[in-house]
């Protein structure tokens, strides 16, 4: 079934737009023969510009089991955001939450019939772990019901950009594990889907606008009602955390997933000098073809060590940085006939080791300030946005990134370096009168010149 699937939605796989084109094919070759990700499907990004390092299957939809709620907390954390939903703010348990969060097999905290828990305590156990129950609790909080949720998934993944999603359920599990009561609108076989992009999206804007979201994912155990007879010992499932079995250094997110039909999935993100990566794995197998638990994080491990040893933050543009032929803009109805423009700031890109002078500045002039010549009109601030400047492989090689929110961020504003003040009336007319002569006697000469 699951490679029905994966033809299914591959074969009507949309390709991206021109402006994120596929990045550095050469490079992205490199990459390919030098991780060979045993997975259905992977990706590796610079987690501050959505950059992307290497893909497989990128735009191909997938099983996600339990990385399904991810959405889940970005649709929490909005909602605390905005005021409609409190930590404090107390759940009682609906007939459906107490029947999916009593199987211990499908990873949970049991919840009360007749209980009252927090936001704060459901979350701590969604986030640490992955309870199911408490899931569908914070689902119903947030929507009024699951079903209704999962139509906020679906058009919050539209906002987003992605493309190749569709959920049916809040927690992940296949459809059948509800045993009839699955949200409206779905099939009892029916499980969430996500290409490998659009899950390292939805956890770039998951860290990004709620960075906070590390601190519980980072979470190595927390024991849930602690001092009740309904203690539990959470211990986070994802064993790469620092202290936990498959340990790595900087690792402190974010979720894993696991089903018959997805396999073997994890979304990690890790954090070194200064450099923040994440990656996904859908359906990993170790090395003999079959998966196991440790898989996802052997294929996890392989993207990181590379991205950590083969790529280096570096300054590419400098700030006040002008660019060679284009250092000033011409300018009229000023004291001054030119302006002198440069970068606002500095661009920072993580970049392949040794690849700074591979890279050109790339000068946009705004449209709306200059007129059909190319120039300004006076007065100018010094200060004033005139256009922004970003960078682009030499060797024509486009950069692909996730959002155009990320690519964004390797572009910075270009400022007038300097006030340039209206000319006067009189200067105004005086150069009026003397552009006309001027005129008239180009006119003349030129009639001269024809006669002879």
């Amino acid at each position: 079934m699951k490679k029905q699937v994966f033809r299914k939605f591959a074969a009507g796989a949309l390709a991206l737009t021109l402006s994120f084109s596929l990045f550095g094919g050469a490079k992205q070759a490199n990459a390919q023969a030098a991780l060979n990700v045993n997975a259905d499907g992977a990706i590796l990004v610079d987690a501050e510009t959505g950059k992307i390092l290497y893909e497989k299957n990128g735009e191909s939809p997938l099983g996600v089991a339990s990385m399904t709620k991810m959405m889940t907390e970005y649709l929490l954390l909005d909602a605390v955001k905005r005021g409609k939903v409190k930590w404090d703010q107390e759940y009682s348990v609906s007939d459906l939450v107490y029947k999916m969060s009593q199987p211990r097999d499908l990873s949970n905290v049991p919840l009360r019939k007749d209980g009252k828990y927090t936001v704060k305590e459901l979350y701590e156990a969604m986030a640490i772990y992955s309870a199911n129950g408490a899931t569908i609790a914070l689902a119903e909080i947030i929507g009024g019901s699951e079903s209704n949720f999962v139509k906020m998934m679906n058009e919050k993944a539209k906002k987003l950009g992605l493309k190749h999603t569709k959920f049916v359920n809040s927690c992940g599990l296949n459809n059948r594990d509800y045993h009839g009561e699955q949200p409206e609108g779905s099939g009892p076989e029916d499980e969430n889907v996500m290409s490998p992009e659009d899950v390292a999206t939805l956890a770039f804007h998951l860290i990004n606008e709620y960075p906070d979201v590390l601190k519980t994912a980072s979470t190595p155990m927390k024991v849930f009602r602690e001092g009740t007879d309904d203690r539990i010992v959470m211990k986070n499932w994802n064993w790469m955390l620092p202290s936990l079995v498959y340990g790595y250094q900087g690792m402190d997110g974010l979720k894993t997933g696991t089903t018959d039909f997805a396999g073997y999935c994890f979304t990690g993100t890790a954090s070194r000098d200064g450099k923040r990566f994440i990656t996904v794995v859908q359906n990993a197998v170790g090395a003999n073809g079959n998966g196991d638990y440790k898989s996802r994080f052997d294929e996890t491990r392989k993207m990181l060590d590379y991205a950590f040893s083969t790529t280096t933050k570096e300054e590419i543009v400098p700030k006040h940085y002008q660019v060679k032929g284009h250092k000033t803009v011409p300018v009229v109805k000023g004291k001054e006939d030119q302006v002198k423009i440069y970068t606002k700031s500095a661009i920072d890109m993580v970049i392949e080791n040794g690849e700074k002078n591979s890279y050109k500045p790339v000068l946009v002039l705004d449209k709306n300030k200059i007129n059909k010549d190319g120039e300004l009109t006076a007065p100018i601030k010094k200060g004033e946005k005139i256009g922004y400047l970003t960078v682009e492989p030499k060797n024509g090689d486009k950069i692909k990134y996730l959002t155009a929110e990320g690519q964004k961020k390797v572009q910075v504003d270009v400022v007038a370096a300097q006030d340039v003040e209206k000319a006067n009336w009189f200067v105004l007319m005086m150069r009026g009168i003397g552009n006309f002569f001027g005129d008239v006697w180009d006119g003349i000469a030129s009639t001269v010149k024809g006669w002879f």
